[in-house]
């Protein structure tokens, strides 16, 4: 019996390597899809590979979290229909051979925290309640983590678990992060097409070309998004949130109006493009991990790095189609 527990615990030694091994730089880098992607639950090592390069591609996957969920599909889905694929839920080997055309750079790189990464402000922690937040002068980050975090697209887990026994608080220190495209000057659209049902952002050029791809939260059966076609009256960087009572949101108790100050976790991120129907935007959020994966009051929601592209590509007048899916151009 001893021996057998003896043997037992070498082998769980003997796994303990390969586990931590898993998420190193160079794994992921030369990670390759050989048709047939893994059922775990876990963050994997192709499925960072495919989001940058979709992100790079500007078909946003949203937040790079190292698995393949809901929005590495729809991004995928439309890499495949821009690109007159067979599309489907899933990678195949035409998507991954036409994927890799675009970049052979590394997806993980090495980068030095600066001054500007670590020494915040920083607020100690985010309140829960919407009107507990109108205290606070500027809603910032509550860590470096969450900074870099959506500096390079990432969620914290996955900056953490590529970076074992970083703290990200110190000038100097060296850390793994996503490697991305130089963002030069995007590519005016002329129209946004909002699709309802599958809950995305097209930017579309004059001629109809696709520019760019987003995942997004469309509304709800309380809120729900505005059907038809609207137009973009204002850009604002860096908003500040007014409540008005008669919103009516879920657990909001003041009967009078507040403003909740700007800052990366204000409600609406850090971009406001306003729509011509009053009170209607697209915007950012404070909570990347939850884009397209939970309601919103009535506005488009993108991650705050997304609605900023768009913002970027866009103007004044540019119309915004809301569409279902059947509806949406090809």
């Amino acid at each position: 019996m001893k021996q057998w527990i003896i043997a037992l615990e070498l082998t769980a030694l003997l796994q303990l390597p390969a586990a931590a091994t898993e998420l190193k730089p160079d794994v992921i880098n030369a990670a390759t899809f050989t048709g047939k992607l893994s059922s775990e639950d876990r963050i994997n090592p192709l499925a960072v590979k495919v989001q940058v390069l979709l992100d790079r591609a500007r078909f946003s996957p949203g937040e790079i979290d190292g698995r393949f969920g809901d929005n590495v599909e729809k991004a995928l889905r439309a890499f495949a229909e821009a690109n007159s694929l067979a599309s489907g839920k899933v990678l195949t080997p035409e998507i991954w051979s036409k994927l890799q055309q675009g970049s052979g750079d590394p997806v993980i790189v090495e980068y030095a925290l600066t001054d500007q990464d670590v020494k915040g402000p920083f607020i100690d922690k985010l309140p829960a309640k919407l009107e507990d937040k109108k205290s606070l002068k500027r809603l910032n980050y509550t860590s470096s983590k969450e900074a870099l975090g959506e500096h390079f697209h990432m969620s914290e887990d996955l900056l953490a678990e590529i970076n074992p026994g970083k703290k990200f608080d110190r000038v100097g220190d060296k850390i793994n992060v996503a490697s991305l495209s130089v963002d030069k000057q995007s590519r005016k659209v002329s129209r946004i097409e909002v699709d309802k049902g599958r809950e995305t952002v097209r930017t579309l050029a004059q001629d109809g070309t696709l520019v760019a791809f987003y995942p997004a939260s469309v509304g709800s059966q309380e809120k729900p998004t505005p059907s038809g076609t609207l137009k973009v009256v204002s850009i604002e960087p860096n908003p500040t949130y007014r409540y008005d009572p008669k919103y009516k949101f879920k657990g909001v108790e003041s009967t009078k109006p507040f403003t909740i100050n700007a800052g990366p976790n204000n409600p609406v991120g850090t971009m406001w493009i306003g729509l011509s129907e009053n009170g209607y935007g697209i915007h950012g959020t404070a909570e990347p991990s939850r884009v397209s994966k939970s309601e919103s009051h009535g506005c488009v929601r993108m991650t705050n790095w997304d609605v900023e592209r768009l913002a970027k590509s866009v103007r004044k007048g540019v119309e915004v189609n809301f569409v279902e899916g059947k509806q949406a151009s090809r």
